[in-house]
């Protein structure tokens, strides 16, 4: 089975691709904690809001992907 009999659309595969990749750096950037480094609370909270927002747009592009 190739994978264009797999998926309707040719760029399904590369929407659910990018999405994995955006969710996994949000979670790395988690994992790092590259809020320590710097003690100011404002750029932390930014940081975090960053990062959800990452994995939020990938999860976004993995679902929007595979909706038919």
């Amino acid at each position: 089975m190739s994978a264009s009999e797999r998926f309707d659309d040719r760029l399904e595969p590369v929407g659910i691709a990018v999405g994995v990749l955006l969710v996994l750096i949000g979670l790395g950037t988690v994992a790092g904690t590259p809020w320590t480094v710097k003690g100011d609370a404002i750029a932390s909270v930014l940081q975090v809001i960053g990062v959800l927002l990452t994995i939020g747009i990938g999860v976004l592009l993995v679902w929007l992907s595979r909706t038919d």
